[in-house]
């Protein structure tokens, strides 16, 4: 007697029921479709790559993180995001590649996080990067939050808002402060306000030695409100005297500009202070987007603008502009909060019910159908015709035909309507012609 293994799949990997990864199918392809609407080009970079490449510019957590082993005498990390091996890519590819090089992935990552609700360690990202050789305009920027709006519209979804702010304009901020060595931890705190609120910011600031006057500056700062131009005026009347915060204002101000040409809706976009992003070469634009009545989902798109997206393995400067969007976590909280359901569980449009032995018949009709760019499937198993009708019906698919002597005799099919339960008759030649016609019905 064989031992027998309980089948079971590791914590933090997710895995669903086809219905399930019907709807995921469709929000991939949905946001892929986007993608390609702008442009982008398709880019599958491997799973696995050599440590020294991936790790090049990782430490602290991130590598703590990572998945890493050794195969021979060959140290091997799986890919933890897809910016690195974008970074090498380019690097790697830079001679054979059109700048600006717009580029989309949509592919698994890893990471060995402590596993909880709504966390994987297995996941998928929807990225595009928009990579300049050299440099890279700021209206690049300002059409990102247009790629974002058409996919999450195109997704369903109609009250969402993208945050924009400009990292120049924080750290200008803390070096008219004399705040500058403590830019990266102070922008780190600010990017938790969501989370924490308001008073665990201050006591945050005050346990790095923030001066109680920075810290009010700081708060008053962050808490600027009103519309996007107010916004943009208050920021001006501050008269801050620094150069770089200067910069991120005029940087700001243009993509809110060049936002609007692209058509984002006032209601689905706005500037906001508080964004600042925790990843450190995050250098000026920045963004964060979240579902309006959902807000405790967190961010459901993020990305930026980096100056030098492939410093670690080059010497030419590549500045660019990106988002993500976490596909795996998105959906499965969607799915959580019934926000999404999972209702459709069959990608066939019709199926074929052979009622006799010589299949050449139902075999042509599906091969007919295929042709047309209509699913189909035929039920190959010898059962009764009410299991396979049953089959039909619990899998949800919106048409049957079943083909017995009588149907090959006279060339005439019945197309069953498994909603309504109407049936209509065909000569099977021109079954795919019927169907298009049904379903505009």
């Amino acid at each position: 007697m064989i031992n027998k293994t309980q089948p079971r799949t590791l914590a933090g990997f997710m895995e669903l029921m086809p219905n399930e990864q019907i709807l995921f199918e469709q929000m991939r392809q949905k946001i892929e479709k986007t993608y390609q609407k702008f442009g982008f080009l398709p880019l599958d970079t491997p799973i696995l790559e050599l440590s020294e490449v991936l790790l090049a510019k990782a430490g602290g957590e991130t590598e703590k993180q990572i998945y890493r082993f050794e195969k021979g005498d060959t140290d091997i990390s799986m890919r933890f995001d897809l910016t690195v091996p974008l970074a090498k890519y380019v690097a790697k590819n830079y001679g054979n590649l059109s700048f600006p090089f717009r580029r989309y992935q949509i592919g698994k990552v890893y990471r060995g996080e402590r596993t909880q609700k709504g966390r994987f360690r297995e996941f998928y990202q929807c990225d595009i990067d928009i990579v300049g050789d050299g440099e890279l305009s700021i209206i690049n920027d300002a059409e990102l939050p247009s790629v974002i709006y058409n996919v999450f519209k195109e997704l369903g979804f109609e009250d969402f808002t993208i945050c924009i702010n400009n990292r120049k304009i924080l750290n200008g901020l803390f070096e008219s402060l004399n705040q500058k060595e403590n830019a990266t931890e102070i922008l780190r705190i600010i990017d938790k306000i969501e989370k924490i609120g308001k008073d665990a910011i201050i006591e945050e600031l005050e346990k790095i030695e923030v001066s109680k006057e920075s810290i009010e500056k700081i708060m008053n700062f962050i808490e600027i409100d009103g519309t996007n131009d107010e916004k943009l005026q208050k920021l001006q009347d501050l008269d801050i005297e620094n150069e770089t915060f200067k910069l991120g204002l005029e940087e700001l101000t243009q993509v809110v500009k060049y936002v609007r040409l692209f058509e984002v809706p006032e209601s689905n976009f706005k500037v906001d202070l508080t964004i600042a992003r925790g990843l450190d070469y995050y250098t000026g634009t920045v963004y964060e987007t979240f579902l309006n009545q959902y807000r405790e989902i967190g961010s459901i798109c993020s990305g930026g603008r980096y100056e030098s997206l492939a410093e670690f393995y080059t010497d030419k400067k590549l500045p660019g502009v990106g988002i993500s969007i976490g596909l795996t976590r998105l959906f499965y909280k969607l799915n959580e909060l019934n926000i999404i359901k999972a209702e459709k569980k069959s990608v066939a449009e019709v199926l074929i019910v052979p009622m006799i032995e010589d299949l050449t018949v139902p075999i042509k009709i599906a091969n007919d159908l295929r042709s047309n760019n209509i699913n189909a499937e035929i039920f190959l198993n010898d059962k009764k015709l009410k299991a396979k009708m049953k089959y039909a019906d619990k899998l949800e698919i919106p048409f049957v035909i079943v083909v017995g002597e009588d149907e090959v005799k006279s060339d005439v099919v019945k197309i069953k309507d498994m909603i309504t339960g109407n049936e209509k008759e065909c000569q099977i030649h021109n079954i795919s012609h019927l169907i298009r016609l049904i379903e505009k019905e």
